[in-house]
């Protein structure tokens, strides 16, 4: 393309309005809610756009923006859409409004200048996920991928909760963003590599009187020379790079033993941001997987599956058994969301296309299915400032409708038929026990530990006679309904017809799984 088009308006809308919140003057200050939340929405208007023209049946990447960024290096401003980026950023997109909504109260309005700053984060961190969604330059998708943390980093430590149970917000931000950085740090080594491999295999510019020539970041000509053998990589080499990329993805994730950042970060932040950096910010690294870590290393991740596959069930047995064992109600959720990234990884390394379809439509049902239980759980805990679950009891008496929307979202996550999760889980499980019987088996411990911590914590809040000091608990409210009913819907719709996410998904994941040598 010439000019910037859909994919450029996709990220830009959003951080050229956050940049216009940031500097509204002191007189119109009042409008940096609104007007976040109308850059949201159209951001939302592009992505039902994208998907509208999106043909599912067409190319693998569409949408492609090409444009010379830095020429010195092979490095290209380049933008594309596959199936899995576009039901991401469709996820993106929708959450941010409702996030914007539910956080609307998380700052005082009488405190203009937090007021101002923390929509305008919100939005910085949406468009820089919505880049490494969409980039297919490896340089480009770095990043991104390290820009995120900035404003994310911002909105746990600046705007979140600092008390005596611990979740203090200057400590949790910091660990949050030292952990990132770190597994940032070691992938910048290997996307180096990659890049003076390509510069010796002639993929990028020619070069001058014999001398090598300049390499490249193209995704698409990399993993096209990787399959077509032009690219060569000694496996102790690949395997080093694949371990690079890998484990800053599986810090994002977050995977077991990397995962110990997320429950702090999440209960410190607000649960607003806290949704936006599960559901969204963490989605980046298990699509990295696929997008980066199989097609650009096939050998390596065929020779690492196992170690993956492992840390994936231990993720899963690990995290449900500490959310048992949580008394606070926001970090047994975290703890639970630790759990379900554990599924999306060992789809993602089983290498089928049933089990990575099934990761890629997990990403999106969690985010889902997490979105509802968080916001719900963290409008409770705002109208008592207490997160202990003892605390509570006989919530359903008092707010029914926060009782009700609470169940339904915690059902999702233990994967009842009929809820969007269960369908994603299963063809995990039947892409998963073809190649790793046993991985499989140890896998569906989930539904008993899920049950158990679910069922469990809905009785002990929602259930009995309500608890001292909980008669006159409020229940949702139009604005927490206008949040939480969309979310329902949505888990609701995926859980009966999932086929047109299906749909979109399917031919990305076959490109996938045919450039890895894996099997259906």
């Amino acid at each position: 393309m010439n000019g910037l088009g859909l994919l450029s308006a996709l990220w830009l809308t959003p951080l050229i309005g956050a940049l216009v919140v940031v500097v509204l003057p002191s007189g119109a200050r009042r409008a940096a809610r609104p007007l976040a939340l109308a850059t949201s929405l159209v951001v939302l208007a592009v992505a039902v756009a994208l998907a509208v023209g999106f043909d599912p049946g067409g190319e693998t990447h569409q949408f492609v923006e090409s444009h010379p960024w830095i020429p010195a290096f092979g490095a290209s401003y380049t933008l594309g859409l596959d199936g899995i980026a576009l039901v991401l950023v469709l996820l993106t997109a929708a959450l941010m409004p409702l996030l914007l909504l539910a956080g609307s109260h998380d700052v005082a309005a009488s405190d203009s200048r937090r007021a101002q700053a923390y929509p305008a984060l919100m939005l910085a961190t949406q468009g820089l996920a919505l880049v490494a969604f969409t980039s297919l330059d490896v340089l480009l998708f770095y990043v991104a991928f390290e820009a995120m943390l900035i404003p994310l980093y911002f909105l746990i430590g600046g705007f979140g909760r600092s008390d005596s149970s611990g979740a203090d917000r200057a400590a949790a931000a910091v660990r949050f963003l030292i952990y990132n950085l770190l597994g940032g740090l070691v992938m910048l080594v290997a996307v180096i590599g990659l890049y003076v491999l390509t510069a010796r295999a002639g993929l990028g510019a020619a070069g001058t009187d014999g001398a090598i020539g300049a390499g490249t970041f193209d995704y698409r000509l990399i993993t096209a020379a990787v399959a077509d053998g032009r690219l060569e990589i000694t496996p102790g080499v690949a395997l080093l790079m694949f371990a690079a990329f890998t484990l800053a993805f599986a810090i994002k994730a977050p995977l077991w033993p990397f995962h110990t950042w997320l429950p702090g970060a999440a209960v410190a932040a607000t649960p607003a941001s806290a949704v936006l950096m599960m559901a969204v910010v963490d989605k980046v690294g298990t699509f990295a997987m696929l997008r980066y870590s199989l097609p650009l290393f096939p050998d390596a991740a065929a020779t690492a599956a196992p170690v993956l596959i492992m840390l994936a069930v231990i993720s899963i047995v690990y995290g449900g058994v500490m959310a048992i064992a949580q008394t606070d109600l926001l970090r047994l959720i975290a703890y639970a969301s630790i759990s379900h990234f554990g599924f999306i990884v060992l789809g993602i390394f089983a290498r089928t296309e049933q089990s990575a379809a099934g990761s890629a439509l997990y990403m999106v049902n969690h985010g889902v299915a997490t979105a509802a239980l968080f916001l719900v759980a963290g409008f409770l805990v705002h109208r008592h400032r207490i997160r202990e679950i003892g605390y509570y009891g006989g919530v359903q008496q008092v707010a029914p409708v926060m009782a009700g929307t609470f169940l339904i979202a915690g059902l999702a996550t233990l994967s009842l038929p009929g809820l969007a999760p269960f369908v994603s889980e299963f063809l995990v499980f039947i892409g998963t026990f073809g190649p790793y019987p046993v991985a499989a088996v140890l896998a569906t411990s989930t539904f008993v530990l899920a049950a158990v911590y679910i069922l469990w914590t809905y009785q002990r809040v929602m259930g009995g006679p309500p608890a001292p000091g909980l008669a006159r608990t409020p229940d949702l409210d139009a604005r927490e309904l206008v949040v939480v009913i969309p979310l329902v819907v949505a888990l609701i719709v995926l859980g009966f017809y999932p086929q047109p996410a299906l749909d979109v998904i399917e031919p990305a994941v076959a490109h996938t799984v045919a450039l890895v040598g894996g099997t259906r």
